[in-house]
């Protein structure tokens, strides 16, 4: 499986068509897009999204959405220019689908409860949409999804009164931590779609392993493990117990740091 990276696009343009919707002066943007009534940046990206969704991220090419759009494939480039701005278009898209409160909403009264929120809204965006495991943010789509994901963060961790250095740097940690298990949960899940095999069966196959070639000698930490019946009985909570192990632990140290200020 590929994996693509997004911001490769061209700022401007790509900055254009991300905030498109963003101000009462969008017209502007439309109208340099060579807006038609019959088909708009809107649609084009829920259709890119719908056919990553269904077929996987390859299918979203700029010929796959137009032939599900029933339009020809330069028709697509009057609205967006390329493949790598429609990518993060897709992206951005998705990421705003999160359900996080704006300033002023309602919100959980615990830090903690706060970002319960953010790493179940962003589990269940990977889980619904498993290609963005296929996708490389390091140069992320800096658009309204993006920047609402940071903003969130950022004001549920500065109440509890962090240097301002430091609570950027604990936002990104829970950002780097979720966004990283998240996308792992939806790798296996686009692994278990192609190959037709889930985890538990792919090392089930792989038992032999134990019985022919494990030496107890060169893995004692293993072995008393396994002896002392510290290990999960299945991949699947062995993942959820981890995730919930890691994330409890990032968050215990970050309010020990702000209880010791």
């Amino acid at each position: 499986m590929t994996v693509r990276h997004s911001g490769g696009g061209q700022p401007e343009r790509t900055l254009a068509l991300l905030w498109r919707n963003s101000k009462a002066d969008s017209e502007q943007v439309r109208r340099s897009a060579g807006r038609r009534p019959s088909l708009d940046v809107d649609g084009l990206v829920r259709a890119g999204i719908q056919l990553a969704d269904e077929r996987g991220l390859e299918a979203a090419s700029m010929g796959g959405v137009a032939k599900a759009l029933g339009v020809g494939t330069m028709t697509l480039y009057t609205y967006v220019p390329s493949k790598e701005e429609l990518l993060d278009l897709m992206v951005d898209e998705v990421l705003a689908e999160r359900q996080l409160p704006g300033p002023g909403e309602p919100r959980p009264a615990d830090w903690r409860e706060q970002v319960e929120v953010y790493s179940e809204q962003t589990r269940a965006m990977f889980q619904s949409h498993p290609w963005l495991a296929r996708v490389s943010t390091v140069r992320p789509p800096v658009g309204p999804g993006m920047l609402a994901g940071r903003e969130y963060l950022l004001s549920t961790l500065l109440p509890i009164n962090l240097s301002p250095r430091d609570t950027n740097t604990a936002a990104l940690a829970i950002t780097t931590y979720v966004d990283s298990a998240a996308s792992l949960e939806a790798e296996s899940q686009l692994v278990e779609r192609a190959t037709g095999q889930s985890d538990e069966t792919w090392w089930h196959e792989r038992n032999d392993l134990w019985e022919t070639y494990f030496d107890v000698e060169r893995h004692p930490a293993m072995t008393a493990l396994w002896n002392a019946n510290g290990y999960q009985d299945t991949v699947r909570e062995a993942a959820a117990e981890s995730y919930r192990y890691g994330l409890d632990r990032l968050l215990d140290g970050i309010q020990a740091q702000a209880e010791a200020l």
